[in-house]
């Protein structure tokens, strides 16, 4: 099957577009979708440089309440971590991907360790109770998926 180009639609937690990008699809099941991007623009935070060019393989889940960002060094293609944002469950079309992105981050290192992000822009978000706690439940799951080393973080060191 030929490689099929996707767009991104990232989306605030209103479902108003954010920001939208390219990638190409690499798996897609019943229940997600990966796909292979590369990042467009350097961005230095407290926690991670993101370069221009590094290539990302996404995993956008339909059944889950995040999504995860695997990053490899743009020239060396060595993982540098994972980059997961806590979301709606995807909504995935032939030709494109959108999540509503609910504001808490987690990066997590090659080592293991990991950092919770933004909590407090989450919680200040107007979210329903149920949304609230869907959120939560998937960070839950999300911390506990990379504790235990399930894929993609079996890759864990």
């Amino acid at each position: 099957m030929p490689l099929r180009q996707l767009t991104v639609y990232k989306q605030n937690y209103r479902g108003e577009l954010v920001f939208q990008y390219k990638g190409i699809e690499l798996i897609r099941t019943s229940s997600y979708i990966i796909i292979e991007a590369f990042f467009g623009r350097d961005y230095v935070t407290d926690y991670h440089a993101f370069k221009h060019g590094d290539r990302m393989l996404e995993w956008f889940f339909m059944d889950r309440w995040y999504n995860i960002f695997e990053l490899h060094h743009r020239q060396t293609d060595v993982l540098e971590g994972w980059y997961c944002n806590i979301t709606r469950p995807a909504y995935i079309r032939q030709y494109g991907i959108y999540a509503d992105d609910l504001a808490i981050d987690v990066m997590v290192y090659p080592d293991g360790q990991f950092c919770i992000l933004d909590m407090d822009e989450f919680n200040a978000l107007p979210l329903s109770a149920e949304t609230h706690y869907a959120a939560q439940m998937g960070l839950n799951m999300l911390l506990s998926h990379i504790q235990q080393r399930i894929a993609p973080f079996d890759l864990i060191s």
